[in-house]
């Protein structure tokens, strides 16, 4: 008599089990639809042309899709891919430089012991504050000085200024929740601050690293009005300038069947970099949020 209520437990228990499944399938399923489908939209738009792209949607307009807007940003004379990869360059150094200085800096803040330590990381939070349009005169009298305007080095350094204070930030608490003990056991082993950096240390702050990277590079592919500024000459210019140049026409007319396809050409770099990179994503934010 006394196991009826036991198998009754373990009934409700696994009844509750499978509705918490069933809601989680639900709920993500529906939010998956709700983030996908302008994506989708876009993308349907996209080849669509430019007279049905500026009138109210219908059913029928999906039947006679075509693919002369990206004919025409890709193979007519717009070469859209030339400035792609001037974009592709300096959204790839931005990544590379921001995740090298960060993740030097982040362990000099989370490993070591120095007077003024935090003191300096505060002052460095504080560049958080600063919006950098509000400082994009000087940094433009600084780069031109520096023979670095309109050159692709120039936009690379300046946007690796702007995502250093964030990826520090989160190296430092990435650095700062690793056990000492390790440290102390590759010292013991004969290695030094780099190869106990590079061997030891880094396959443990990779989720970090990834988050700097992502951020860097998302930055630095979507950034328009620094871009604008520095570059004059058109053979420099980012995909973000070049597009406000292939879109507008006379007297500030839009072409949306340019401005859609060319949207859709901008997200797959980052839609490919966040697939590859999203399950060091979570953790990498935890840690920066987690232990400040």
């Amino acid at each position: 008599m006394a196991a009826a209520p036991t198998i009754t437990r373990r009934q409700e228990d696994h009844r509750e089990a499978r509705t918490a499944r069933i809601l989680y399938a639900v709920v993500g399923t529906v939010l998956g639809v709700l983030f996908v489908a302008p994506l989708v939209w876009a993308v349907l738009r996209s080849f669509e042309s430019e007279a049905a792209i500026t009138s109210a949607p219908r059913i029928s307009d999906f039947t006679h899709l075509t693919i002369t807007n990206y004919q025409q940003l890709i193979g007519g004379t717009i070469h859209i891919l030339h400035y792609v990869g001037n974009s592709l360059i300096v959204a790839v150094g931005t990544a590379v430089l921001t995740a090298v200085l960060a993740t030097a800096a982040g362990y000099g803040f989370g490993r070591f012991r120095f007077r003024g330590r935090g003191l300096i990381f505060a002052v460095t939070l504080l560049a958080l504050m600063v919006p950098y349009q509000a400082i994009l005169t000087p940094a433009f009298l600084e780069l031109n000085f520096l023979h670095l305007t309109n050159s692709l080095l120039g936009l690379v350094l300046f946007y690796s200024t702007f995502n250093l204070p964030f990826g520090v930030f989160v190296m430092r608490n990435t650095f700062s929740q690793i056990p000492a003990e390790l440290e102390e056991s590759a010292r013991v082993d004969g290695a030094g601050t780099l190869t106990t950096l590079w061997r030891v240390m880094r396959p443990l702050v990779t989720p970090g690293i990834a988050t700097t990277v992502l951020y860097a590079f998302l930055f630095a592919w979507t950034e328009f009005l620094a871009a604008l500024t520095f570059l004059t000459q058109q053979g420099q210019y980012t995909f973000p300038v070049a597009l406000l140049n292939v879109e507008t026409g006379t007297f500030g007319t839009v072409n949306y069947g340019y401005l859609v396809a060319g949207a859709v050409i901008a997200m797959v770099p980052c839609v490919i970099l966040y697939l590859a990179l999203q399950r060091y994503y979570v953790q990498g934010l935890m840690s920066g949020a987690v232990k400040g």
